[in-house]
């Protein structure tokens, strides 16, 4: 079969498939009432491939050039007419329509898979159209801030930053340590875009949940408040919401493990899940007295604010730094001794700055060591703001489901050396 012909139905149903979310969102108009409808989009996604491919068979791009210049001057002007007369002034449709002509000529021509994926997305793009403007009306400043921060942090500062180790032990490389500055603000922001959404609309648990995303001791922090504000026997709900929040927190170090040092987790994986596990249970049962349960709204700061950005990004490369001196001027002791102190305070300088080191004379093991017990200094010092924060009823509970889940996680580390994930290194 001519490669040329399936090239062409390809082009032909990008057209239809963007063509039938403009139909669809049409459907109640009267018969041509409108410009472009299914059949139109369709045969411009194919008049783009009949183009591209002449342009090729001739060898001159001007083919191409003039019936895309042709074909949009003809659209725009009935959709001009068509605006005048609904006194509607939205352009979607003639860019749409220019869209699926180039998506069409690029089926043909390109890369056929892109050309797929780019209707698709398009159709997708187009079909959202009340998702993406009820979140615009939600967006706050606070937010498109952050969405320029990022784009600047990715965009313009990691490029620039130089990407080797800058002092003498070989753990301060600018670049990778504001490339981690920026997954760790990107992963915090999920959690923060999901706390703006859902808020307090979806009750005590959503709301911890979400806010232990940003920060597990902020929310713990929270939920002490309100036990001690609000007192009786339901103070336990706060702490089994205040268990799920820690059991968001350990996860969150897998899937940073996962993304930055997948090796790792095949030592960490099972402790971890197994952590999760107990203070998922201890969380169910603490909540099952009480359905429901009123909203919690955390603390929680903007991941992308420019000050604790940075004063994060550089304990980051003090502790990096520290790192690698004491692993390389010691031994791994003093490496699990910088991760168990540095996690009292912060558990993503700790994951990272021990993560950074595998494959720089530390093992894998050691290093999952180091992230352990990060992960219980850390857990000592939400249990530490709990006991300051809220009542006896509140913090107590707490204390035995974190002292559970630690034990459960280090018989799962002892008892099962062998054990390990699939992400485990062959050999």
């Amino acid at each position: 079969m001519d490669p040329l012909i399936p090239r062409l139905g390809l082009a032909l149903a990008i057209g239809l498939l963007v063509g039938l979310e403009r139909g669809w969102r049409e459907r109640d108009a009267p018969d041509r009432s409108r410009t472009a409808g299914i059949r139109t989009y369709g045969i411009s996604g194919l008049t783009g491939g009949i183009l591209a491919a002449l342009a090729q068979q001739f060898a001159s791009g001007l083919i191409l050039a003039a019936g895309f210049l042709g074909y949009g001057a003809v659209l725009a002007w009935f959709k001009a007419r068509e605006a005048a007369h609904d006194e509607d002034y939205s352009v979607t449709g003639v860019v749409a329509g220019l869209a699926v002509f180039a998506l069409g000529a690029l089926a043909v021509v390109g890369d056929y898979v892109a050309a797929a994926a780019g209707g698709a997305f398009l159709a997708a793009v187009l079909a959202s159209r009340e998702v993406l403007h009820g979140l615009l009306r939600r967006l706050t400043w606070i937010e498109l801030r952050s969405a320029l921060v990022l784009a600047v942090m990715t965009a313009i500062v990691l490029p620039i930053l130089p990407d080797r180790t800058i002092d003498p032990w070989g753990g301060l490389n600018p670049h990778e340590i504001w490339f981690f500055t920026v997954l760790t603000a990107a992963i915090s922001f999920l959690g923060y875009a999901a706390t703006r959404i859902f808020g307090a609309a979806r009750g005590l648990l959503v709301s911890a949940l979400t806010g232990a995303i940003v920060s597990s001791t902020a929310v713990t922090l929270a939920l002490g408040r309100a036990a001690k504000a609000e007192g009786g026997a339901e103070t336990g709900r706060f702490a089994g919401a205040a268990c799920f929040a820690a059991m968001v927190s350990v996860l969150r170090v897998a899937v940073v493990t996962l993304i930055i040092e997948p090796g790792v987790l095949a030592y960490t994986g099972l402790p971890i899940l197994a952590a999760a596990a107990v203070l998922a249970g201890a969380g169910t049962l603490l909540l099952i007295r009480a359905a429901g349960g009123s909203a919690l709204e955390p603390a929680t700061r903007n991941p992308f604010d420019v000050g604790p950005l940075l004063l994060f990004a550089l304990l980051f490369a003090i502790v990096s730094t520290a790192s690698a001196a004491i692993a390389g001027l010691i031994d791994d002791r003093g490496l699990v001794a910088v991760s168990a102190i540095s996690g009292t305070f912060d558990v993503d300088v700790a994951v990272l700055s021990s993560l950074r080191l595998v494959g720089q004379a530390v093992p894998a093991e050691t290093v999952a060591v180091a992230v352990l017990l990060a992960l219980a200094a850390n857990a000592l010092g939400r249990l530490f703001v709990a006991a300051v924060a809220g009542p006896v009823r509140y913090w107590t509970p707490l204390v035995v489901a974190s002292a559970a889940a630690a034990a459960v996680g280090y018989g799962a580390f002892v008892l099962a050396p062998h054990l390990r994930l699939v992400l485990a290194p062959a050999g």
